[in-house]
């Protein structure tokens, strides 16, 4: 029994090495044996171990026959299982593409996890000048819209839980103040949209609103994103009002939005 437990407590701590190493890679793109083993606070061989049973499942490849690791392509085979079967995403395309046609611009779908906002999904606009991919990352709440739609219709409890820890000023727009914010998502929440007007990057307009389930419960948020240059202020009212139907359409409630 007691070598039994020993055994069971090591496969779970080479488990849990085994996904820090994967966060390691997403944080930093490429890192070395070395690198791992001193984050990871162990010895060389076990972090090389690691890597090679990770490089087997091809969550991780190697760069050179001696270089540096990187997060590999069975990752994103994953991750689109994931998107293909989640509740908000899945069979989503149609409406998101279409919306992405209709403005020009980039789409989003994202979800709250504890207090950070995941893109789980996106359709590149048509638009000459695209931004960034978003699949797959994090970003904090207070900054953006995706994160003001998610955390606008919590509970009071579940609002604070989601707030970010810091209140980082990362542009002269973001909002840096737990008043500012709880002012911004009753305007939200009036609204039926949210807008980030460059509060997490200069340059970087975006506007969400919230998919629901069958129990008219948020459980995504909807957004188009894009350079202020074409996302302009006098547009965000009736590009709010897309986005809420495409969302709507969206939603597991047939009713939901409709006027």
């Amino acid at each position: 029994m007691g070598n039994s437990h020993l055994i069971e407590g090591s496969s779970v701590q080479s488990v849990d090495r085994a996904l820090r190493i994967l966060e390691i890679l997403a944080e930093q793109g490429e890192y070395g044996v070395t690198e791992i083993a001193s984050e990871l606070e162990i010895h060389k061989s076990t972090a090389s171990r690691l890597m090679s049973a990770l490089q087997a499942r091809g969550l991780v490849e190697q760069l050179s026959d001696r270089g540096r690791y990187r997060l590999g392509m069975g990752l994103v085979r994953l991750a689109g299982t994931v998107t293909s079967s989640h509740s908000a995403v899945s069979g989503s395309r149609t409406v998101t593409r279409a919306l992405a046609q209709e403005v020009g611009e980039t789409v989003n779908i994202a979800v709250l996890e504890g207090n950070e906002v995941l893109y789980v999904d996106q359709v590149i606009g048509p638009s000459m000048v695209t931004m960034r991919s978003w699949l797959g990352k994090s970003v904090p709440p207070h900054c953006t819209a995706t994160g003001k739609v998610l955390s606008a219709w919590l509970d009071p409890e579940s609002r604070v839980a989601a707030r970010p820890h810091t209140w980082a000023k990362l542009t002269p727009n973001t909002i840096t103040s737990v008043s500012a914010y709880e002012a911004e998502l009753a305007k939200v929440r009036e609204l039926g949209y949210a807008v980030a007007n460059e509060e997490m990057e200069n340059d970087f307009v975006a506007i969400a609103a919230p998919i629901r389930d069958e129990h008219d419960e948020v459980i995504a948020a909807l957004c188009i994103s894009g350079p202020a240059s074409r996302i302009k202020s006098a547009d965000f009212e009736t590009l709010g009002h897309i986005v809420k139907l495409s969302a709507t359409k969206l939603s597991g409630k047939p009713d939901f939005g409709r006027e």
